[in-house]
């Protein structure tokens, strides 16, 4: 299996309330999470708040998460806004032990085809597999079938975490760039692109259910409906907040609300209103 298969969790990342990390939690979920069944983990995504880290967090989170017990793979995120900065992450990455890292295009700017090829090219050059992100909601640039064709075709990415919530999507990429391996990433498309024949799921809810989330994937890919569509449908509408604006405040309540601990989010998240939290518990109760 590559270590970018399977059922990898996009980790978040527990603040202490005076919004300090507390690595030992994080450590502790890290285990977790790879004991519960899922292959491993991606530090320093999204979900991981890494737009927030200081430099020295941010590589104190990757060696924990890659410390942490269980022998689950760690495929941090190497994004920044210049290239040459994502390619010392992924150095960084490469030197601590990862065995692949996931890359974000441009996100400073609504990046061209141009700039895209340079970015990814540049961050090449540190020799990790790449495992790109397409994430047009937030970063305004959209890796297309035609553009990851380009980019799989020239030896720079083995994989693409798949964003975009369009199913077709699944099918479109494997007649475009067939070999590139499609990793399910919105969470509430899981179902429909395992069927398509993605390889891997990057996943936020399983930070709060990973033995249910991995229970499905591993029906779901072996094409086992009658275990795999009941699941899914017990499962909708908490993989739904995974592309909400608000994913990481509601999957880290409902990491509180199973007995682990999520915690607060740094500014400029702020928490979920007693609408959406009110909302959240129920969907969870059921």
């Amino acid at each position: 299996m590559m270590p970018w298969h399977g059922v990898l969790v996009a980790t978040a990342l527990p603040l202490r309330e005076d919004l300090t990390i507390d690595f030992d939690a994080y450590a502790e979920h890290v285990s977790w999470l790879v004991t519960s069944g899922c292959q491993g983990v991606v530090p320093n995504g999204s979900l991981g708040e890494y737009q927030t880290l200081t430099e020295a967090e941010r590589v104190q989170v990757m060696m924990t998460a890659l410390s942490a017990d269980g022998g689950g793979v760690v495929v941090p995120g190497v994004a920044a806004y210049g290239s040459a900065e994502a390619r010392r992450w992924a150095e960084r990455a490469g030197e601590a032990g990862c065995p692949a890292v996931m890359l974000l295009p441009p996100n400073a700017y609504r990046a061209d085809r141009r700039a895209v090829l340079a970015h990814y090219r540049e961050v090449a050059k540190a020799g990790l597999p790449i495992v790109a992100y397409n994430n047009p909601i937030d970063t305004k640039v959209d890796l297309t079938p035609e553009l990851l064709a380009e980019l799989h075709n020239e030896g720079l990415i083995v994989g693409v975490k798949e964003f975009t919530g369009d199913v077709r999507r699944g099918y479109e990429i494997a007649e475009a760039a067939p070999g590139l391996d499609v990793i399910a990433g919105s969470d509430d498309v899981a179902l429909e692109l395992a069927l398509a024949g993605a390889k891997g799921w990057i996943s936020g809810v399983t930070n709060a259910l990973p033995a249910e989330c991995v229970a499905f994937w591993e029906a779901a890919v072996k094409g086992d409906l009658d275990t795999a569509l009941p699941a899914y449908r017990e499962l909708h509408q908490l993989l739904r907040w995974d592309s909400k604006t608000e994913f990481v405040q509601a999957i880290k309540l409902m990491m509180d609300e199973v007995g682990r601990y999520g915690g607060p989010c740094r500014e400029p998240r702020v928490p979920l209103t007693d609408e959406q939290a009110a909302l959240l518990r129920s969907q969870m109760s059921r």
